[in-house]
């Protein structure tokens, strides 16, 4: 049975090896069960067609099999000449002997067929996924959930705390769980949401207490006060103290701040910001508040305190599938 991870997690796989390293039997035997394998595209020549590492074997994906697209739209070429020197998955298509040489025919296009209808499409609103962030814009990341198929992560799906760009939390590369969010199938688009996996306003603020001073990462400085991150999902508002220049005050630093209150029903944290200073920190780990091992599927989820008044919520069956 084909296993669906996104580009770069199956390679390593005791399958993957053993289908990869064993030759051209190995490649058959892929080709007979419609395996889906991994390898690393070395160039990809004039005609757009990548050209694959199978330890000796000529492997070859052509252009037209490079991408499979849910709603036909045209592969462009960046797309294509983005893959080189990347893992992709395939299923070997044909074998054959060229000027005394085996080329293998690859189809990247086939094995994202297989995830989408196999996969993707099985999928539900709320079910839990891995994914790995492949590109990151102003509006959201792009994020591979299985064989190089793509789903966005809009901004305000990254966390409920406020930020400029998804770069303050991500990085290219990054391997992330995402709930899935909805699916537009006459489009093939996939919307992916992760807020809901890293805790409740409660769960957050329940590590904090008035008169600590913390550390957080200042997200927005407003003409009201400074939003200040003690936590991905968790945020407070923060008065300047009277000695702090104000030019030092900016987006992405890190800060300290002492905690004055903390009200639940409110939804608020009242903070006083007492120093600042660059963020020498690299992307730190990301902490859900889930058991990833035991739960597999959200149906709703509650931010917000019960003694709230504004409500902080997703409901999963209310999006379309």
């Amino acid at each position: 049975m084909n296993t669906y991870r996104p580009e770069g997690l199956i390679g390593g796989t005791d399958q993957n090896r053993a289908l990869l390293y064993s030759g051209v039997s190995g490649l058959e035997k892929a080709m007979a069960t419609g395996a889906i394998i991994e390898s690393r595209v070395m160039l990809c020549d004039k005609d757009m067609n990548l050209h694959v590492d199978l330890r000796g074997i000529v492997g070859i994906i052509p252009r037209e099999e490079v991408c499979y697209s849910p709603s036909n739209e045209e592969v462009k070429d960046i797309a294509i000449i983005t893959r080189v020197g990347k893992p992709v998955c395939f299923k070997v298509t044909s074998i054959e002997i060229k000027n005394g040489k085996t080329v293998a025919y690859l189809s990247r296009r086939a094995a994202q067929l297989d995830c989408y209808n196999n996969y993707v499409c099985e999928m539900l609103p709320g079910d839990i996924l891995e994914a790995k962030v492949t590109h990151l814009e102003t509006f959201g990341a792009f994020v591979d959930i299985g064989c190089g198929l793509i789903a966005l992560l809009p901004v305000d799906c990254i966390s409920v705390s406020r930020f400029s760009h998804p770069k303050d939390r991500l990085n290219c590369g990054k391997i992330i769980y995402t709930v899935l969010k909805s699916i537009d199938r006459e489009k093939g688009r996939v919307f992916v949401t992760m807020r809901e996996l890293l805790g409740t306003w409660e769960e957050n603020a329940e590590r904090f207490s008035p008169g600590q001073t913390v550390s957080g990462i200042i997200r927005s400085v407003e003409n009201y006060g400074i939003f200040v991150e003690l936590a991905p999902n968790l945020a407070g508002l923060a008065e300047l103290k009277d000695d702090i220049s104000a030019s030092s005050i900016v987006a992405g630093r890190r800060a300290a701040v002492y905690i004055k209150s903390i009200i639940p029903e409110r939804m608020k944290i009242k903070l006083v910001l007492i120093d600042c200073f660059d963020n020498d920190r690299e992307s730190e780990d990301i902490e859900y508040f889930i058991n990833l091992d035991n739960t597999k599927r959200l149906s709703h989820w509650l931010y917000s305190p019960r003694l709230c008044h504004k409500v902080v919520e997703t409901v999963f069956e209310d999006y379309p599938t």
